[in-house]
């Protein structure tokens, strides 16, 4: 399933303004070595596709009960749909059987060919504004060969690359595609390595490692701090991200981003518990705030909330 020319990907969204410089298309590839508590696209986490199922359009018709033959889906006696996601082995075919498009695919098997064929469309948009191909996630570097050869398409189609990227992967990934990857969008989500394997799973000593690696072998990077109130706001990771800007001065820029709770439906399609951080949508006034206290620290570079 998993080559140089085939990968597992989720989305590809056009004409994105936020995931890099000028009109962008990003590329989402399925796995990641995190599980962040806040993650917005829960769905990028596995490596393989995934059933989706979203109860406020199903009307209980019971046709995908008779389409499946794992027997996933049955309707109980209060003309409920229940999903036995466990016993899922994603075969597909209860989706076309749907009427209502109650369910879905998660991720699904593409070619370098035919993602580059959607990318090129926006070509004279990439040249009139600075955009380009984006290979976020997931973290791009679990399909490491499949993002390799996405990366040398686009380079030899003179298209502008930027690759979203968590950090927590082998120092060998990043070697690999350096050459290949004019910006990277690098996350930094918390400075104590025990808050970061709270929220993240996973040890943040990796994470730093890489991005001083990138930094010192030239690599551009803006560095991306998602925020959460009451969570990750705390003086000591405001001071702490403003300390990186100094100890990184080929740093570009840090963007801030304030939670929001968009994806927190994507857990019950996926039969999932949602995420209970305790935390809420920040305000203006302390987005603001975030982004004061960071220049007040001592930032070097230009601080924006996204």
């Amino acid at each position: 399933m998993f080559t140089s020319d085939r990968g597992i990907v989720f989305d590809i969204q056009r004409a994105s303004l936020h995931d890099g410089p000028g009109l962008r298309t990003t590329v989402f590839l399925k796995g990641c070595g995190l599980r962040c508590a806040w993650c917005h696209n829960p769905e990028s986490q596995a490596l393989r596709p995934e059933l989706g199922f979203d109860a406020a359009r199903c009307v209980s018709c019971g046709a995908c009960v008779a389409a499946c033959a794992q027997q996933v889906h049955a309707i109980d006696a209060a003309g409920v749909h229940r999903v036995d996601f466990g016993a899922c082995i994603v075969a597909g075919d209860c989706i076309p059987a749907c009427p209502t498009g109650a369910l879905r695919l998660y991720g699904a098997e593409s070619t370098v060919a035919s993602i580059m064929a959607e990318v090129l469309k926006d070509r004279v948009y990439y040249a009139a504004s600075g955009g380009g191909l984006t290979i976020s996630g997931g973290e791009p570097t679990v399909q490491l060969d499949f993002c390799l050869s996405l990366l040398r398409a686009a380079r030899e189609a003179g298209i502008h690359t930027c690759v979203e990227t968590c950090g927590f992967t082998a120092r060998e990934g990043y070697e690999a595609i350096l050459p290949l990857v004019d910006l990277f969008l690098f996350d930094y989500k918390a400075t104590s390595v025990e808050r970061h394997v709270a929220l993240t799973d996973g040890s943040n000593v990796r994470i730093l490692s890489n991005l001083r690696w990138l930094h010192d072998h030239g690599a551009c990077i803006r560095l991306r701090c998602p925020m959460l109130p009451g969570v990750n706001d705390d003086a000591s990771h405001l001071e702490a991200i403003a300390r990186l800007s100094v100890e990184l001065p080929r740093l570009q820029a840090i963007e801030l981003l304030p939670y929001h709770n968009s994806g927190d439906g994507k857990y019950d399609r996926l039969g999932r518990p949602r995420p209970n951080l305790g935390t809420q949508v920040p305000e203006p006034a302390l987005r603001e705030a975030w982004r004061a206290a960071i220049v007040q620290a001592g930032a070097c570079v230009p601080v924006s909330v996204g």
